[in-house]
């Protein structure tokens, strides 16, 4: 398996673990995975999500609380960001 597709597995796998509800920023999840200064990379990997509902990436945003960018748009991230916060 190359080392990008080692990332991309540990990656998704973090995003699994993200409550419904709540959210995590880039650089969270860059030095959980080991690479505190690959954020950048970390969103980059993100865009390549095959299942962007099922796999949320939706729940990462960035450190200062901004919504940030998303497959479906950003109004739709904050509409699914706002409608999981209401189920808990």
């Amino acid at each position: 398996m190359k080392k990008k597709d080692t990332i991309k597995k540990r990656l998704w796998q973090i995003l699994l673990e993200i409550p419904i509800g709540e959210t995590r920023s880039y650089s969270e999840i860059s030095k959980k995975l080991n690479m505190p200064k690959r954020t950048r990379y970390i969103s980059s990997l993100l865009k390549e999500n095959p299942y962007p509902i099922t796999i949320p990436c939706h729940r990462v945003i960035y450190k200062n609380r901004k919504i940030g960018k998303y497959i479906y748009g950003e109004e739709f991230k904050k509409f699914i960001l706002e409608w999981e916060k209401s189920l808990k």
